[in-house]
């Protein structure tokens, strides 16, 4: 469905979560290791953001055919939020159909499908403003969810607590959803576990929040399912959602 990570911490290149590390996100583009059923590759897009800023790049296509992106990764940066894209069937293939997507100081990431979408979710739609729906960056469940989630975090709703709320609410008009979450603005990071995996890396001065481990670190170690986990670089907490 996709694969995704966030860091954040002490400074570090960004092309240390993209392309250095031994499965790093470059890596399971191709050769993920762990989908389950969400599809064997993740070739139809990616996106990158980072602070400070947040300032965002996201193309359609492969992550490893971009000579501009590596170039801009050899930067450093104290807050990542990255991804690959396996395009549901039907959804478009396009460059603002790739996470990150981004209001103000959040980075956001999904990955994951809303199942029967659009109809499962019709009602959630129709609590947002009409404008709302006309200016999301793609018609596609990620980017509803998305603009459904901002505005709650402009009312000041705690991160954690908005993402669960909204996982409890698609899984309700669609329980076979797949909702794995990433969410940071530079200061946190935040995600929830509904199907497909994530794990968190502790190490030194930064935490790492990703879809898989990107190397052989046994600190790494893998949130439950169903649980909503908040991270900054000297405190982890999990619990259910």
């Amino acid at each position: 469905m996709c694969r995704h990570l966030a860091y954040l911490g002490a400074a570090v290149p960004v092309a240390s979560l993209l392309y250095d590390a031994p499965h790093s996100l470059e890596h399971q583009s191709y050769a993920p290791a762990d989908m389950r059923a969400g599809g064997t590759v993740n070739v139809d897009g990616y996106g990158v953001g980072w602070f400070p800023g947040p300032v965002r790049y996201r193309r359609a296509g492969t992550l490893w055919s971009d000579p501009n992106l590596r170039q801009l990764a050899a930067g450093e940066s104290t807050a990542v939020l990255a991804a690959v894209r396996s395009a549901t069937t039907g959804m478009p293939v396009s460059d603002a159909a790739c996470a990150p997507f981004t209001d103000g100081t959040w980075l956001f990431s999904h990955n994951g499908r809303v199942d029967g979408w659009p109809h499962t979710v019709a009602g959630l739609a129709k609590t947002l403003d009409v404008t709302d729906l006309l200016t999301m960056d793609a018609p596609t469940d990620s980017a509803l969810l998305w603009t459904v989630l901002r505005r709650r975090l402009e009312t000041g709703e705690e991160p954690a607590r908005a993402l669960a709320e909204l996982v409890r609410e698609v899984a309700d008009a669609a329980p076979k959803s797949r909702l794995n979450f990433l969410l940071t603005n530079g200061k946190v990071l935040a995600g929830t576990t509904w199907t497909h995996a994530l794990w968190v890396l502790q190490k030194g001065q930064g935490v790492t929040i990703a879809s898989e481990p990107l190397d052989d670190d046994p600190g790494w170690r893998e949130i439950p399912d169903r649980h909503v986990v908040t991270a900054d670089p000297s405190t982890v907490e999990v619990r259910p959602i």
